[in-house]
């Protein structure tokens, strides 16, 4: 054969595999014209996405982002509670048949199914079949089985979702009394694996878009990358912690199991694995934080996990301000309460006493003070007010925005203060008449601050969702239907033998969660969509804002002080210096008399706005904050006749100012007033 010959040779033989290489290829029909939102390679069964249209990209002319962001969800906890209370995974490399399937433990008929009746009532019996028959799961009211699908967030990704926070969670006391269970109650131990998976299934998404980075599922780790991922039209994933002992600071008979070095170990750790937000306490009061409370029968269930978990139940006492958390109520649950000791039962508690007597912590303080450092947000859903209040104290004082509500579970009168801060703030998944409701209470403030707002669907996380309105609901939503921002069509969403339809089956899983928004749209008009369609931007903004803080410099420390009167002690000194001398564990006290100051001295003329009173129990009721360039003539810039002690913050129009007075008028308890630091700022 003549080298051209079997050049030509070669060439044919070389199409021919290419052809054939073609053919064999697993890309479906959608990818062959090219379309970037469409995978190369889907496993082959799996569920529908039933979308089309191209998913939007980009910012606006403004360079803002748009899309949906759901705060607060839980990919994979089923790997939590010892791995066997939520059925189901978010992705298989074995195939769905293999991901939605139930718990061992539920078949044949879900009899059982021990936390379906703990927490729903019934008798949990249900079938466990899930792919491909779904007869009796999902749906919005089965608290035990997989909701998270990764096919099922590629579809609200699909429908306008552009930021999504997932919440590793766990509860080693919840795993340590269920039942079942295959693996280790440690919550750390839980974190690190839910992390690993998050970031798994980013691979498995890629590997079908042909190779790392090319998938929709975009784990990210700063608010930069965020912003890039969602102008590319994809899903920015954000990895968040809410657990009931982070860094093991439980609690037993009041005495903490977690000191300082613990706290720094564990924050470091989390940051390290991508965790960018995270709760201090959750459902049990612990080391760092007392809990705002659960109500009903799954809060009665919860006080004995807390008897379980720290040798105490709750404890309340009236509230001092308009604040409170949520009523215990008496509902009986048998089947927890049985696993408390003989002779112990849950206590009564009365009506007018709805605030947890547990606050922040000094190990609790600790922990924010070293999110702080590490520019991380705090989740101040599930603290106790007093503890949220110490918190948006300690932000105040420092002007740090990193504040996050997540899903409902703040005191909606901390609203103001959290976007005052530039915080962010999200509504759990209520149904639409309700969500629409819970909006409008908070609408005039997110216009006056210019905030997007969120949803948080806490799905996988034990808490009931959206029931169907009815076919013959008014306005009910018709399929298909185009999305928010006009792009995109979706129509009821089919998962094998299954299809579901949001009016007659509520929200049974992520896939609806467009499906609910634009019920959201039909029930409270297209104003309420805009504010959630906003809520891409203001949550990177948050963030954004978070990452940049830097602590400003405390002008005050070891300034020269004086005051009108120092209160004598043979032991220790009270001297005005105590209180900027940047030592939380000294303080200036005064005389027990109304009329008291305490004067600083800055040394030179500085340009001011803040100032920041950390008070000891002796606090002032009315006070004000008078500044000067000469020290002789005054001016008042701040002044409060309401003061309650805690950590003040005075903030007020800049100023030139060399000294600053603290002129006390009223005193807030029988004793003078002390103050352990000063700040100036």
């Amino acid at each position: 054969m003549t080298t051209s010959r079997a050049q030509r040779h070669a060439g044919i033989v070389t199409l021919l595999l290419l052809v054939l290489a073609a053919a064999l290829t697993p890309t479906p029909s959608s990818a062959a014209d090219g379309n970037w939102w469409d995978p190369v390679a889907r496993p082959a069964p799996d569920s529908q996405i039933n979308v089309t249209g191209e998913p939007f990209r980009g910012a606006d002319s403004a360079g803002r982002v748009r899309g949906f962001v759901d705060a607060h969800n839980h990919i994979m906890s089923n790997e939590a509670f010892g791995g066997r209370l939520i059925c189901g995974k978010a992705f298989s490399e074995k195939g769905i048949a293999d991901a939605l399937k139930d718990c061992p433990e539920h078949y044949p008929d879900g009899s059982l199914a021990v936390f379906d009746f703990i927490t729903g009532g019934g008798d949990g019996r249900h079938d466990p079949d899930g792919w491909p028959t779904f007869a009796d799961w999902p749906a919005h009211d089965s608290l035990t089985h997989q909701q998270n699908y990764y096919a099922w967030i590629e579809r609200a990704w699909r429908g306008g979702q552009r930021v999504l926070v997932n919440d590793l969670v766990t509860n080693g006391v919840i795993c340590s009394v269920y039942f079942f269970k295959d693996r280790s109650c440690d919550e750390m131990t839980s974190i690190r694996l839910q992390a690993r998976l998050t970031y798994r299934m980013q691979d498995y998404v890629d590997a079908m878009y042909g190779g790392p980075g090319k998938g929709w599922f975009r784990v990210v780790t700063d608010s930069a990358q965020a912003r890039e991922v969602v102008e590319q039209g994809r899903l920015a994933v954000v990895l968040g912690v809410e657990t009931s002992e982070p860094f093991g600071c439980k609690m037993i008979l009041d005495v903490a199991q977690c000191g300082r070095e613990d706290i720094d170990a564990g924050l470091d750790e989390l940051y390290d694995l991508g965790v960018r937000s995270m709760f201090l306490c959750h459902k049990f009061d612990n080391a760092l934080c007392g809990v705002r409370f659960d109500s009903g029968a799954l809060g009665t269930a919860i006080n004995a996990g807390q008897f379980l978990s720290t040798g105490t139940f709750w404890r309340t006492e009236r509230c001092t301000g308009p604040q409170h958390d949520n009523p215990i109520g008496l509902a009986s649950t048998p089947a927890a309460e049985k696993r408390l000791p003989a002779g112990v039962e849950i206590p009564s508690y009365d009506a007018d006493a709805q605030c947890n007597v547990r606050g922040l912590t000094g190990l609790g303080e600790y922990a924010v003070r070293g999110m702080m450092k590490r520019n991380m947000m705090l989740e101040i859903d599930h603290m106790s007010v007093k503890a949220a209040g110490r918190v948006l104290d300690l932000f105040e004082s420092a002007s740090y925005p990193g504040v996050l509500s997540s899903h409902s579970w703040m005191d909606l009168n901390w609203t103001e203060r959290v976007y005052r801060l530039g915080g962010f703030t999200a509504q759990y998944m209520n149904g639409s008449e309700q969500f629409v409701t819970e909006a409008g209470r908070t609408e005039a403030l997110r216009d006056a601050y210019g905030v997007g707002y969120g949803f948080g669907t806490d799905m996988n996380g034990v808490g009931g969702w959206p029931a169907p309105r009815g076919a013959d609901a008014p306005d009910p939503v018709t399929y298909p239907y185009r999305s928010v921002d006009g792009g995109s069509v979706l129509d009821r969403q089919t998962t094998g033998q299954r299809t579901w339809d949001l009016n007659t089956d509520g929200a049974a899983h992520y896939g609806l969660v467009p499906d609910w928004i634009e019920d959201i749209r039909r029930v409270g008009g297209q104003h309420v969509v805009d504010d959630l369609f906003r809520g891409a931007e203001s949550y990177l903004t948050t963030w954004g804002a978070t990452e940049r803080h830097r602590p400003a410099a405390n002008l005050a420390r070891d300034a020269r002080a004086t005051a009108s009167s120092t209160e004598w002690n043979p032991f220790t000194s009270y001297a005005p210096a105590r209180a900027v001398d940047g030592d939380q564990g000294t303080r200036w006290a005064g005389d027990w008399s109304d009329d008291q100051w305490l004067r600083l001295d800055l040394g030179a003329a500085h340009r001011i706005s803040r100032v920041t009173l950390d008070w000891e129990r002796a606090y002032g009721s009315a006070y004000r904050v008078d500044v000067s360039t000469d020290g002789a003539n005054w001016r008042t810039v701040w002044s409060t006749t309401a003061g309650d002690g805690g950590l003040d913050t005075a903030v007020f129009p800049p100023v030139e100012a060399r000294h600053v007075r603290l002129q006390f008028l009223r005193r807030g308890t029988q004793w003078g007033y002390s103050v352990r630091e000063v700040e100036v700022h």
